[in-house]
């Protein structure tokens, strides 16, 4: 883990021990839920963005590929006279 080496573990600890003096030993599992649905959240967004551009750049319809009409269909008729 890159971010254990040096000073950083230290800045960890410190926040950690932060967080638990403000919010508690009791509200500490609720927030600890909360981060972890906003990045699974964060996590599904960008995942959804990705599979979107990426159906954006590949089925996108060129002259060639227009949709044509439909011969078969009827108008509707009106039943009133």
């Amino acid at each position: 883990m890159p971010f254990i080496g040096g000073g950083h573990f230290w800045i960890i600890l410190l926040v950690l021990a932060i967080i638990l003096i403000i919010y508690g030993p009791g509200k500490l599992p609720e927030v600890g839920g909360a981060i972890g649905r906003g990045i699974r959240e964060f996590r599904k967004a960008s995942t959804d963005l990705t599979d979107e551009i990426k159906k954006g750049g590949q089925s996108s319809p060129t002259a060639d590929q227009t949709p044509s009409q439909a011969t078969d269909v009827k108008p509707p008729t009106d039943s009133k006279a």
